[in-house]
């Protein structure tokens, strides 16, 4: 079933509308996250645990989100989606507490799952064959905006209202796309039988929080070893094994590992998540290290961060040709060099280096991203079988967000052992109700200067212990980039065999709508 032009183009924008909301949520987040330290009082571990619990959910839920839109109704599936997520909005924009936010931004995560499934299915039943390449690069497109939008409409807000305001814009937003779903979308449904994999998904979820949650804690009590975070990352590898064997004997699994026996589909998903894990977890240094060592505002940082988006544009819009030119293998490779040369700037970055040349670094972060991104989704579309296409694109977007909440997780945990080594003397210095309070962060330390009127030089002292802890995190980052260079060498082909020349046009087009 087709919708009318005029129809067609306003729920091409409704559903767009809608992929970008619950996109734009993971980067919107970053600029408001030194005003809830500040306000909630929260340390580094509740932090990641407000970027990380929305994610966390979002990748976990999308498969059976996806299964339910089509038994139960896409439409009314979405809408239902969209509720959820405003409510879940409203509700984080006036929490009280870290742990209210964490819980609320994971009820948004219930909310947005649904979104990426239901509104692509919307697309495929509503616009003709002919015109649906066109159209989910119109979606894909709208996404990607999120990640130059997301920071300047939060630091816009932030300018002139509280913290809250990123979550509340959400409300308003999600009541009008529901009003207008129902004007501009048919009521679709799959004819096949329902099924849902409970154990999957009860697995999956539980072996990616579990790892998180172990991750972080061994940040917060600066010990690796510890049984509160080595047992937990050793549970959640056991839970993936099991994950793992549950799957293979499931007719209808969450999590389709016969993807994997595919070497050029598991190289390219390994190297974008990789990617993702570095970018994502870098994203977060840079937030404190802008606003809270260069003196920035959240507008000002959103700003800053826009050369990321514009990088990742020419070069997505380049990655096809790329591809085309001298195969997968260089593409991917060359990008993920690009993420790694960009932390490799930002290892020069101090206290007081000009910004020009933060800006470079992540421009180059923004091309080295664009290219991972467009060559990795081009690879999945073609690395599988065509009955399964569907399926390993959404493999391949949930591996993404597990590896930026891996990236939040495991760099932020670094950040926060290194800057307690680091920021000792200044540590040493204050009195001993105060020392475990300011030892979580660098916003929690100019927190307790300010409070207790200490020394301006402790402040600074604290800054330049930051960005040295900044720099052994952005090492580690380098190091996980040079890993998927690897891996995309030994694993990603040049070519994958039989590729037929239309899927090259439909992928050109896509990407090509995607950069646009």
């Amino acid at each position: 079933m087709t919708t009318r032009p005029k129809r067609q183009g306003l729920l091409l924008v409704v559903v767009g509308a809608c992929f970008l909301m619950v996109m734009m949520d993971n980067t919107i987040l970053n600029v408001a996250l030194q005003a809830i330290q500040r306000d909630l009082r929260a340390d580094n571990s509740e932090l990641q645990w407000a970027v990380d619990s929305y994610i966390l959910v979002y990748a976990s839920l999308m498969f059976t989100a996806g299964v339910i839109a089509d038994r139960w109704g896409r439409r009314r599936t979405l809408a239902v989606g969209l509720v959820i997520f405003a409510v879940a909005s409203a509700l984080s924009a006036f929490a009280d507490t870290p742990d209210s936010l964490i819980l609320w931004r994971a009820v948004m995560g219930i909310g947005g799952a649904v979104v990426p499934p239901t509104t692509l299915a919307i697309i495929k039943n509503a616009v003709p064959e002919n015109e649906q390449g066109k159209a989910m690069g119109i979606w894909a497109a709208l996404g990607g905006l999120s990640v130059a939008f997301g920071p300047i409409l939060g630091g816009a807000l932030l300018e002139r209202f509280w913290w809250g305001s990123v979550f509340l814009i959400n409300v308003p937003v999600a009541a009008v796309c529901v009003a207008l779903l129902f004007v501009t979308a048919e009521e679709s449904r799959s004819a096949a039988q329902f099924h849902l994999d409970l154990p999957g998904l009860l697995l999956s979820t539980a072996a990616i929080g579990a790892v998180v949650y172990g991750v972080i804690r061994a940040g917060e009590d600066n010990d690796w070893f510890a049984p509160a975070s080595a047992g937990m990352i050793l549970l959640g590898v056991l839970l993936a094994v099991a994950l793992v064997m549950v799957e293979r004997r499931t007719a209808h699994p969450v999590l389709d590992v016969s993807l994997f026996r595919s070497a050029p589909f598991a190289g390219g998903t390994t190297a974008v998540s990789l990617a993702f894990f570095a970018l994502t977890g870098g994203t977060f240094l840079l937030v404190f290290y802008v606003q809270l060592v260069l003196g920035h505002s959240p507008l000002e940082l959103g700003l800053i961060l826009l050369p990321v988006a514009v990088g990742s544009v020419l070069s997505a819009i380049s990655s096809a040709g790329a591809v085309r030119r001298w195969g997968f293998r260089p593409t991917v490779t060359v990008g993920l060099l690009l993420l790694a040369l960009s932390f490799a700037g930002l290892l020069l970055a101090t206290a007081t280096s000009p910004l020009w040349e933060l800006e470079v670094s992540l421009f180059v972060a923004g091309l080295g991203m664009g290219f991972v991104m467009g060559a990795t989704t081009t690879l999945a579309m073609t690395a599988v079988p065509a009955d399964k296409a569907g399926v390993g694109g959404a493999v391949n977007n949930t591996l993404r967000q597990v590896g930026a909440a891996l990236g939040v997780a495991v760099m932020g945990s670094v950040l926060s052992m290194s800057y307690r080594s680091h920021a000792s003397a200044v540590l040493d210095a204050l009195p001993g109700q105060w020392r475990d309070q300011a030892g979580d962060s660098l916003g929690a330390t100019l927190l307790v200067l300010r409070e207790g009127r200490q020394a301006p030089a402790l402040a600074l002292q604290a800054q330049d212990a930051f960005v040295d802890a900044m720099h052994v995190t952005l090492w580690a980052g380098i190091g996980v980039l040079l890993l998927g260079a690897v891996t995309t060498l030994a694993w990603v082909p040049n070519r994958v065999a039989g590729r037929p020349r239309a899927l090259d046009q439909a992928a050109d087009a896509a990407l090509t709508g995607e950069a646009r």
